[in-house]
């Protein structure tokens, strides 16, 4: 028996209806530009006053800005690049330019990290006269213009996980300058030179803490591994819940991009029929209880032997 298959916009369904390949709010458009202009700007004025104040702090913040001005770019070029229609070589179109996208920008920031760490350790052999004034100011910039980008992506953290993202990562850079505003007071209070590189090294280390998630996660998405949050266990427990389903078999679920999640599964049934309403049924359940977006099932029976099957049945 040929086994019916599901896929695309075939007339029984396939993805959930009314769910849309484009993730990413055009509004955001303006909260990418804005946030880059801004951060942009505090790069430019940090760079300049911690050269003139002497605070590896400052420019070790600094660096870790610029990666962000660098990351929210990649992040916006790849909403554009995932508009990229499907071509006959690229049948997904450029969906995944997100994941290489979060993939060198986790490395450019672990290759920055490397650099403040480098010089914050050279700092402690020949410490510099620091301008506690000037840092505690110039970082307190920091903290509103960090916590204003934030709040431009805060409305679509929970619709979108490049927002939240984008989101989270200026909340931590408006609580990095807090931290450098704090080291500032203390310098101005003891007198004590080595807590500027102190503080350059907490900040290399929160960074390659958030960093080192981003990595791992950007490598595990380009590797097709399933995206977290996606329980495979559970899927094919609903799966194999369905009217007639016997078996399920040849499940793979992987990302699409960084926001977008595919998955191909063979159903063995008991019957010998093309159920178009639970087809239609299980895709929206994917996509509503796991955010599987693109659904492709294949049903058979039981007397066909698929080649991609268990030796034995259960």
């Amino acid at each position: 028996m040929t086994s019916n298959h599901l896929s695309g916009h075939h007339e029984c369904g396939g993805h959930t209806p009314g769910g849309g390949h484009i993730h990413t709010p055009e509004r955001f458009g303006t909260a990418f530009a804005l946030g880059i202009t801004l951060n942009l700007g505090f790069v430019i004025l940090e760079v300049t006053y911690g050269i003139f104040a002497h605070s590896l702090a400052l420019v070790a913040d600094a660096g870790h800005n610029m990666a962000d001005v660098l990351g929210l770019l990649l992040a916006w070029s790849a909403t554009f690049l995932a508009r990229t229609p499907p071509t006959e070589r690229r049948t997904y179109g450029l969906r995944s330019s997100s994941i290489l996208a979060a993939l060198f920008n986790a490395i450019f920031l672990l290759i920055t990290v490397g650099a403040i760490a480098w010089e914050a350790v050279r700092r402690f052999g020949a410490p510099a006269p620091v301008s506690a004034q000037t840092v505690i100011w110039v970082s307190a910039v920091g903290i509103l213009v960090n916590g204003i980008t934030a709040l431009m992506f805060m409305s679509g953290r929970k619709r979108d996980l490049n927002i939240r993202a984008a989101f989270l990562h200026m909340a931590a850079d408006a609580g990095v300058s807090l931290g450098v505003v704090v080291a500032g007071f203390v310098i101005m209070a003891t007198g004590s030179l080595w807590i500027d590189p102190v503080i350059s090294l907490v900040i290399a280390a929160i960074i390659t803490w958030g960093t080192w998630g981003l990595l791992r996660d950007s490598v595990n998405l380009a590797l097709q591994a399933v995206p977290q949050g996606i329980e495979v266990a559970e899927v094919r427990r609903y799966l194999s819940s369905l009217p007639h389903v016997r078996e399920v078999h040849d499940l793979h679920v992987w990302p699409m991009s960084t926001t977008e999640t595919a998955l191909t599964a063979h159903l063995v049934r008991d019957v010998d029929d093309c159920d178009c309403a639970l087809l239609e049924e299980a895709s929206r359940y994917l996509h509503q209880q796991f955010e599987i977006q693109h659904a492709t099932l294949q049903f058979e029976t039981l007397d066909h032997q698929c080649h991609l099957a268990p030796e034995e049945r259960v």
